[in-house]
């Protein structure tokens, strides 16, 4: 009976710890990339963010999503990939491929001042 208790609690422990470095892995995926943007190429779907130490080109499809934000604010707006232009600020969510090419899942144009009430 003890051996079938320790013998199902090292099976549990394995399974849980498998699901643990699965999910890990999967979280260490994900990337960010946050700065102005400093040219677009709306033909190629993409566009250059320059961030604190370096340029990243940032591709996006019609899977990305769009939103915007002022900066302190709860509510975000949904918006299309024309609202962005270049100069702007934005932080960007996705994953690198094997190619080391940034794909875009969400773009998220950042607004600098509150809305006037």
């Amino acid at each position: 009976m003890l051996k079938k208790r320790v013998a199902l609690s090292c099976a549990g422990l394995l399974v849980l710890l498998s699901l643990m470095l699965s999910f890990a892995q999967g979280a260490a995926k994900e990337a960010r990339v946050e700065g102005r943007i400093e040219f677009s190429d709306k033909n190629q779907s993409m566009f250059a963010v320059r961030g604190e130490h370096s340029q990243t080109n940032v591709h996006y499809d019609a899977s990305t999503q769009w939103v915007s934000q002022y900066h302190a604010q709860k509510k975000v707006d949904t918006i299309d990939a024309s609202q962005v232009k270049d100069g702007d600020y934005v932080i960007c969510v996705g994953s690198y491929n094997d190619k080391k090419e940034f794909h875009a899942t969400k773009v998220s144009k950042r607004l600098s001042h509150s809305p006037a009430k």
